[in-house]
């Protein structure tokens, strides 16, 4: 039973870039799993034509391919099926991010069918390139202007339990291609010119490297949270430096990220402790921020947490986030201040920092007082010691000095000096300490200094009233210091609470983000193991380090880890209702999504019925009225007159198929059911055809560029609407031009007209459906002409965009793939279907 139910383990032999040998590897692999005794199978082997690759098939067992019928071919896919029905120990499967042919498979990604292999308690051993990282496409796209159309996502692949990274050096890579171990002699040149330049290849192995390095930290991150480890290890540096809010902040934040950028891949994180006890409170909202800016300026991120104390909150945050340095500014407080409070942040960071590193800076604001509340708002255990003995020892001493002095200060001074001693020992000290103080004063006020002197009077009622006072007057003092202290503690902490949550705020307007980012603020913050949102609260919602708050109609916020104290559920329970209100967002986005298509069909559907009251029945009507005529008999036509009917029925039918036409393939391509046969052609193939019903076209610099991946009538009906607008625009004695040239792996078509033009602000509605932009004769067609057109190139992997012509006058500019470069990045896919363009 335990076999049926175990799930088999993925391994990702993950390439820097074609040719590297990630195939080579993982058939290597499969070699010395099965000289182990494995029952392996080769389930689907592109080797490419490299005769190294196909040699270690030799002695493989390989599953015969599935031939898939598709638009009159057949093409080899890998039978599931037959896979499944084997049930080897361990499956070859390579291209992880091949799209199967359609109607081929159950399933449209090869990911899906290793996924299915997985799910069977199969193991697999896979192969993909960088490029095909869904998260790199647009970045891979950027670096070698080839756009990726087959991609996995980066979950898919980071779930692997083993991912291996096939690396090679620019310039052995090259040379291997050289010598022909990649491609075949004449696509060599091509290939060293354009995709296998050394900077694209160097930038590959950069992201390469950079993503399988986050790869290593997540695994690291998970191993040690579950093995309890709380050490650091020091697998890459990272440095945390704390901020209070003060003007020290950008000196803290600079130092911080020098000792960063020491070595390559360093991180600089920021955190702000919002802790109850006020060590915030009067910060400058605007100070942080700004520092915030700083630290995202710098590469850095910032963190806000809250926790009963600063130097408890710092060191766990570094050790949470692995940090292996600890910046922070010397205090503020002079040494007096130091003396009565005890030992600061720093020192206390530095004792429990442990194996971390811990960076004290000096600033100018060093030693010259806070600029903040102190560091403590309840009696600090220095208090709690010195108030007791400053209640027994500042009286004495007091007596010791008024002694000195006798004769020279009367009864009512000497009383209230020892009174302002028994109020500052009740200011240090708290209440216990006054009554104390006032005790000690009495007693020597008693024996000192009134008379008889020398003896004690406790039986004179004065004596009584003036110890009497002195309790009720220490008290009372030590009351209000209490009261004060415990007044400031609560405004402090809602001051911390609120500096949280608008750390929270800010980062939901900065960067809207999702719920798993939330999700992930709120941990962090927290400090806790995990957070979740479920449907249903867990059986133990407090106790055991769980926490648990509602967030919103059936939704409930999980904290594991700790355990969290009101003050901390008061905060949790905002953050909490910003993670309710994401999610309410997001299922407003996707019902709002849901809606836009409809919305879209309705407006195309209104647009065509106004159009199709006039364009349609205008040629439909001419036509019928030509037949109608050349069939009654009740007029006698000459030759002439009957082959000049006959012409205006065949224009009108002609024009009316036309629309048709036009109508159903841009229904099609909505429904992305468009058939494609993308192929290498040469504009010299298309451009006759297309320009066929254009007068006077002037061509030129088409004859050198090399063959484009379309698919030819579809070009050839691009090229024509394009033309054909561009005719109608023209004046008369100028003609339509068209040019080509070749640049970066793509080549861009030119239709260029010397009509008015269109404004700039007028060209987001050219491509709608039914819109005729500039027409001053709108018996001309449906509008539908731009639409489609830009529809079929998106189709084809293409571009099409507007531009002003130099002199007035407007250019279409048509960005096609050349075939050459779509086949070295894997994209030749004779076998595709149109997807829904945006404009389509």
């Amino acid at each position: 039973m335990n076999d049926v139910l175990r799930r088999g383990r993925l391994k990702v032999y993950l390439g820097a870039a074609p040719g590297v040998g990630k195939t080579y590897r993982m058939l290597d692999e499969a070699r010395r799993r099965a000289a182990r005794g494995a029952d392996v199978v080769v389930g689907f082997a592109e080797c490419h034509g490299r005769p190294r690759t196909e040699a270690m098939l030799d002695g493989l067992e390989a599953v015969p391919r599935a031939q898939c019928a598709y638009r009159g071919g057949y093409f080899e896919e890998m039978d599931l099926a037959a896979v499944l029905l084997r049930r080897p120990e361990v499956a070859v499967v390579d291209e992880f991010a091949h799209s199967n042919v359609p109607g081929g498979g159950r399933n449209a990604k090869r990911w899906q069918d290793i996924d299915e292999l997985l799910a069977a308690g199969i193991d697999v051993v896979t192969a993909v390139n960088v490029q095909h990282l869904a998260s790199l496409k647009d970045v891979v796209e950027k670096i070698t202007g080839v756009p990726q159309h087959e991609t996995v996502p980066d979950e898919v692949v980071r779930h692997a339990q083993q991912i291996e990274l096939i690396d090679m050096p620019p310039e052995g890579l090259r040379r291997r291609m050289a010598h022909g171990n990649i491609y075949t002699p004449e696509k060599i040149d091509a290939a060293l010119a354009n995709y296998f330049r050394p900077g694209n290849l160097t930038a590959l192995r950069q992201l390469a490297l950079l993503w399988v390095a986050d790869r290593v930290d997540e695994a690291l991150h998970a191993y040690r949270a579950e093995h309890a480890i709380g050490g650091v290890w020091e697998t890459r540096e990272r440095v945390v430096v704390a901020l209070t809010g003060g003007p020290e902040g950008d000196t803290l934040i600079r130092r911080a990220a020098r000792i960063a950028d020491r070595s390559a891949g360093g991180d600089l994180l920021a955190v702000h402790v919002a802790r109850s006890d006020g060590l915030a409170a009067g910060v400058s909202h605007a100070s942080l921020a700004r520092q915030r800016r700083l630290v995202e300026d710098l590469g850095g991120s910032y963190h806000s947490v809250v926790g009963d104390g600063v130097a408890t909150a710092l060191v766990e945050f570094a050790r949470t986030e692995n940090a292996t340095q600890l910046v922070l500014g010397t205090s503020r407080r002079g040494r007096f201040e130091r003396f009565l409070t005890g030992p600061g942040t720093g020192e206390t960071v530095t004792e429990l920092s442990g194996d971390i590193d811990v960076h004290r800076v000096t600033h100018e604001r060093a030693g010259r007082g806070t600029l903040l509340p102190s560091r403590r708002r309840t009696l600090s255990t220095a208090r709690l010691i010195a108030g007791p003995v400053a209640g027994l020892v500042l009286p004495v001493l007091l007596t010791v000095f008024l002694a000195q002095v006798r004769g020279t200060v009367n009864l009512t001074s000497e009383a209230l000096l020892f009174l302002l001693a028994v109020v500052g020992v009740a200011c240090i000290g708290g209440v216990t300490s006054a009554v104390i103080a006032s005790v000690t004063a009495s007693l020597l006020l008693n024996y000192w200094f009134i008379p008889p002197i020398g003896q004690f009077t406790l039986d004179d009622p004065n004596a009584l009233l003036a110890l009497g006072v002195f309790t009720v007057v220490a008290a009372t003092v030590a009351a209000v210091v209490d009261r004060s202290l415990r007044l400031s503690r609560r405004s402090a902490g809602a001051t911390a609470e609120a500096e949280t949550m608008s750390s929270l705020a800010g980062s939901i307007v900065r960067g809207g983000q999702t719920i798993p980012a939330l999700l992930e603020r709120t941990r962090e913050t927290f400090g806790t193991e995990s957070a979740e949102l479920v449907d249903q609260p867990p059986d133990h919602e407090i106790g055991g380090g769980v926490t648990t708050v509602p967030a919103g109609p059936g939704a409930f916020l999980v904290l594991r880890g700790r355990t969290l104290s009101s003050s901390e559920r008061r905060v949790l329970a905002a953050f909490a209702a910003h993670v309710g209100s994401a999610v309410e967002r997001a299922q407003l986005a996707e019902a709002a999504a849901e809606i836009e298509p409809v919305k879209a069909a309705d407006r195309l559907r209104t647009a065509l019925l106004r159009a199709v009251g006039h364009d349609l029945r205008t040629p439909l009507a001419a036509g019928w009225a030509a037949v109608t005529s050349l069939r009654g008999r009740d007029v006698e036509f000459s030759a002439e007159d009957r082959d000049e009917l006959l012409a205006t029925a065949d224009e009108s039918m002609a024009k009316l198929n036309r629309l048709l036409e036009n109508l159903l393939d841009l229904s099609r391509l909505e429904a992305g059911v468009l058939p494609l046969n993308l192929r290498a052609t040469s504009l010299e193939e298309v451009l006759p055809m297309a320009l066929a019903d254009v007068p006077d076209v002037d061509l030129r610099d088409v004859e050198s560029i090399p063959p484009v991946l379309v698919d030819p009538p579809l070009l050839e009906r691009v090229i024509a609407n394009l033309a054909g607008n561009a005719a109608r625009h023209t004046p008369a004695g100028r003609r339509v031009m068209v040019t080509a040239s070749a640049l970066g792996g793509r080549v861009e078509l030119r239709v260029v007209d010397r009509g008015p033009g269109l404004p700039t602000t007028g060209r987001d509605r050219l491509f709608e459906p039914f819109q005729r932009l500039g027409d001053t004769d709108n018996t001309t067609g449906l509008g539908l002409g731009l639409a489609l057109a830009r529809g079929l190139t998106e189709a084809m992997h293409g571009t099409l965009t507007p531009e002003d012509t130099p002199g007035g006058g407007l250019t279409m500019v048509v960005s096609l793939p050349l075939a050459e470069r779509a086949e070295q990045a894997g994209q030749l896919d004779p076998t595709a279907t149109a997807t829904p363009g945006p404009t389509a």
